[in-house]
């Protein structure tokens, strides 16, 4: 095996494990509640801990990943990967397995940024778009047999399973790596923004503490009150450090672009949907609609087969017509398909209540992933593609960590029939919201002269997840091609 080849195993193999993680999770939580309690709050710390220090550490870890070497920061991660998916797979109740998730969200950060860096850094420009092709199609896989694969996990064996299986591909990756050798540190180095990461996760973790907690123990107790305001000032605290740091973790100055900060704004509201809906489907069907683990994973596929499918196209049509009528349709469509999922009873008949509802967000969600990162990217100077869509990356993670952390607000503390209509009926608005603001803030890019065609990059899809590298959803891989700064 060639140094490029193990190169390109070891970031296949790197994304696909922290991608497989986020796959699989969902089809858990109702096994994990059972047998450690908790019941909802449970369920939304099992995925909140998790995006809350992958999301609020991403950029960070690009940056460290710049610093001091991808392979040493890949290294890192794996290893803090593996040994927080043995806390997990061992917690004896659900505090201990929280704290595990949120160190495993901060490794799954050290490992996401540095895999396609390390694709970028080894092969020549003319090989790039190739094995970034390979990439793209191994760690889309993840999402198609994560559902499944958890499923059979948790219905034949247990739970934990879904952390034990971690510790196989990385110790295989390891070793593979040792042919790589050693990269030395940047001597040009950037000053890390470890004042800007701190107050990121101390604001996300306030915020979100409140939002879980405040239906247990009441938005006037204090537990709930001082958490909330220490977090608001953590973040109020963020944004005023960021536009006085000499180097930045978030550069505002990004936002000036009118499609960057509009696509943004829509991607916060979109992709709190994409992340809110799977997971109250998931749950219900499996706690109310009677479904086994395995059963529940096939009945939420459909979208992310329709994506992988038609993605592509679609990245097309952006390209010919401009991504701001598809940004505006997508959503919208989404949302129509989520209303049509309101009639599901307590009877359930997943191909008449469910299937054709989830099949319609399917295609809405094909629609927008591709022509969303073009808008976004396209707006970004290309000499900055790699930050701006590490930035695109962690509000997509921080819309998703808000969003399930606000399903105990909008449904109660049971996901009953009633529930789930309230969550179905949110999920829709979060996504019209999203289409309207596109329609008002994104404008399409000239024509390119003579081409007749947009000039926008290219895209290729890749299902959304919760805790990928590049944006969820998709890769606008010509871009950042161009940019050869890769977070």
């Amino acid at each position: 095996m060639d140094r490029r080849t193990r190169v390109l195993v070891v970031a296949i193999v790197v994304s696909f494990i922290a991608f497989l993680d986020g796959a699989v999770i969902n089809v858990a939580l109702p096994a994990l509640a059972a047998e450690l309690g908790g019941g909802l709050a449970l369920q939304q710390w099992a995925v909140d801990a998790y995006l809350l220090t992958l999301g609020s550490l991403i950029l960070l870890a690009g940056s460290l990943s710049d610093s001091f070497g991808r392979l040493r920061i890949i290294r890192i991660g794996l290893y803090g990967f593996a040994a927080t998916s043995m806390l997990c797979a061992l917690a004896p109740d659900g505090v201990l397995f929280v704290i595990a998730r949120a160190l495993q969200g901060a490794a799954g950060a050290l490992l996401v940024p540095s895999s396609l860096a390390l694709i970028i850094a080894t092969f020549p420009h003319a090989e790039q778009g190739r094995a970034i092709g390979r990439w793209t199609a191994w760690t889309t896989a993840a999402f198609l047999v994560g559902p499944l694969f958890g499923g059979v996990l948790v219905d034949l064996v247990s739970w934990r399973l879904v952390f034990w299986i971690n510790v196989l591909p990385i110790a295989g990756v390891l070793i593979v790596m040792r042919a790589l050798g050693r990269d030395e540190p940047n001597p040009n180095r950037e000053r890390i923004d470890w004042t800007g990461a701190a107050l990121g996760v101390a604001g996300l973790g306030g915020t979100v503490f409140a939002l879980i907690e405040g239906g247990r123990f009441g938005w006037g107790s204090p537990i709930v009150l001082v958490p909330l305001a220490a977090g608001i000032a953590a973040l109020v605290a963020f944004v005023w450090w960021e536009r006085r740091a000499p180097q930045p973790m978030l550069p505002l100055s990004l936002f000036r672009a009118r499609n960057f900060a509009a696509g943004n704004v829509a991607t916060f509201f979109i992709y709190a949907s994409i992340a809110l809906g799977p997971f109250v489907m998931t749950i219900f069907l499996q706690e109310t609609g009677g479904f086994s683990a395995t059963l529940a994973g096939l009945a939420t596929l459909p979208p992310t087969v329709m994506l992988v499918l038609l993605g592509s196209w679609f990245g097309e049509r952006s390209t010919r017509w401009g991504p701001r009528i598809l940004m505006t349709l997508g959503p919208i469509t989404m949302a129509a398909g989520y209303l049509l999922t309101l009639s599901v009873q307590r009877d359930l008949n997943y191909w008449t209540q469910f299937l054709p509802g989830i099949l319609v967000a399917g295609l809405g969600l094909a629609m927008t992933v591709a022509p969303l990162t073009s808008a976004i990217l396209g707006a970004v100077d290309p000499a900055r593609a790699g930050i701006g869509s590490a930035v695109n990356n962690a509000v997509a993670r921080i819309a998703g960590l808000v969003a399930v952390a606000s399903i105990g607000v909008i449904v109660g503390a049971q996901l009953d029939v009633d529930g789930y209509h309230r969550a179905a009926i949110a999920v829709a608005a979060f996504l019209i919201v999203g289409g309207v603001i596109s329609w008002i803030g994104i404008r399409n890019p000239p024509l390119a002269t003579g081409s007749g065609q947009a000039d926008t990059p290219s895209t290729t899809p890749v299902p959304p997840d919760a805790s990928g590298r590049g944006h969820p959803g998709v890769m606008a891989s010509q871009r950042i091609l161009r940019s050869r700064r890769i977070l």
